[in-house]
């Protein structure tokens, strides 16, 4: 889907239509922008509920933290 929208005076962007509906985004919900090269990736935020059960039968020993980095 190749959709196209113009970024206002107030830098701010309508989503179209088509892509709101595929993506099932509703008014309100909140996204987060992550800057990737000279572009970026727009995502929603989930909710707490979501994210429930998302590290189940993670390893808890071996993993690296941020002192391990180089």
């Amino acid at each position: 889907m190749a959709t196209t929208a113009t970024l206002s005076s107030k830098f701010q962007i309508s989503i179209p239509k088509a892509v709101r509906e595929e993506q099932h985004w509703k008014a309100g919900q909140e996204f987060v922008f992550i800057p990737k090269g000279k572009g970026v990736l727009v995502m929603p935020v989930p909710e707490l509920e979501q994210l429930a059960g998302i590290a189940k039968g993670a390893r808890k020993d071996g993993y690296r933290d941020r002192e391990d980095r180089y």
